[in-house]
């Protein structure tokens, strides 16, 4: 005989009967071992008594999720899971100090006349800023530089320390540097690069803007779009924006000179002179040092001759060449010992005479290599 009724009724309706059917046939097994019947009943609580179960629990009848229990407590909710802890955020490096940054520019091999006159021109701000915290009346003070001198002389290293030491004196928010010349100022046509410019000033607000050999923005009106554009930027952003402006001396103060917007913001020139022979050689160990290799009195003796033989004009590299030399030798070092299975201590760490030479010259191509 057929069912007519409502599948979801009969659903239903087992649901309500199934703790019943169970207990029934429980009661049956608890007669079949009548000798383990004290066992049982000793358990708690009862492992046959199902009153307690909700049928429609997740887990206890497939298919009766969804169904409502007749009789009963609700069922037990899971307890929540624990949350997850945020992770611990990497902890920042905090800014240098103003006796650590100064003491980093003390620090630096020669420019004895450099270092004065940061340290002065610090203390200038700094009273600067005294004064003006106390409500006095104080000149305006510039604090845009020049640097001259020719390349490799610390100008770039200077500038950063300056960008640092500037923060700490609370004249710039941030202090970072932001280096670029005229490829990174000057776009391909008039409109754009204004814009340009202005981009890379809102890079470097908050710390130093650095351009290098910045009288290549002279001689055309592209280049003179983008003086006319940071000139604008540093009145508008005068009090949390630094420009410093480097290159050879002559063309740096005829640069200065032709630009009147320019010569009044930019007061203060420091000159970068060349290094001695003993700056350069000071540079050249102190390098070595700093990445644990030694370099025996001999080593030193070569740098020194080979120091003697460059043309100390423009074109020299003061502290690049120092570089220069030292990464070649390196490279001559992992030559030598291509073949050594295992180096000692020493025969890592020790830079030779031999190591320390001048990069061969291009090899001229004879007629034949070059048809």
């Amino acid at each position: 005989m057929s069912d007519d009724r409502d599948p979801t009724a009969l659903m239903n309706e087992f649901t309500r009967q199934a703790p019943g059917l169970l207990d029934q046939v429980l009661s049956k097994l608890r007669t079949i071992n009548a000798d383990q019947a004290d066992a049982i009943a000793g358990l708690t609580p009862d492992p046959f008594d199902l009153s307690h179960l909700d049928p429609a629990a997740p887990g206890a009848f497939g298919g009766l999720a969804d169904a409502s229990p007749a009789t009963g407590s609700p069922t037990a909710a899971l307890p929540p899971a624990e949350p997850t802890p945020p992770a611990e955020p990497t902890p920042k490096t905090p800014p240098q100090s103003l006796d650590e940054l100064l003491g980093e520019l003390d620090s630096l091999t020669g420019l004895a006349s450099v270092k004065e006159e940061i340290h002065r021109q610090s203390a200038i701000l700094r009273i600067q800023g005294l004064r003006q915290k106390a409500g006095l009346k104080d000149p305006t003070v510039t604090r845009h530089l020049v640097f001259v001198g020719n390349p490799g002389t610390g100008k770039t290293t200077v500038a950063r320390l300056v960008g640092g030491i500037y923060r700490a004196l609370g004249l710039l928010s941030k202090g970072h540097l932001t280096e670029v010349d005229r490829s990174e100022l000057v776009a391909g046509y008039l409109g754009q690069t204004a814009i340009k410019t202005a981009e890379v000033v809102e890079k470097a607000a908050g710390g130093v803007l650095f351009i290098d050999e910045a009288y290549s923005l002279a001689g055309d009106q592209y280049g003179q779009e983008s003086i006319n554009t940071l000139v604008k930027e540093m009145e508008d952003r005068r009090g949390d924006l630094v420009v410093i402006v480097a290159g050879y001396p002559g063309p740096m103060t005829q640069f200065i000179a032709e630009n009147p917007g320019l010569e009044s913001r930019f007061r203060t020139t420091i000159p970068f002179p060349d290094y001695t022979d003993e700056e350069l050689v000071g540079i050249f160990t102190s390098m070595a040092a700093k990445d644990d290799f030694d370099v025996p009195e001999a080593s030193v003796r070569a740098f020194r001759s080979l120091l003697a033989l460059q043309l100390r004009d423009e074109t020299f590299g003061n502290g690049r060449f120092a570089r220069n030399i030292f990464e070649a030798a390196i490279g001559r070092l992992a030559w030598r010992l291509k073949d050594v299975a295992e180096p000692t201590l020493d025969q890592l760490r020790q830079i030779l005479p031999g190591d320390i030479a001048p990069e061969p010259a291009p090899r001229a191509q004879s007629p034949a290599e070059a048809s």
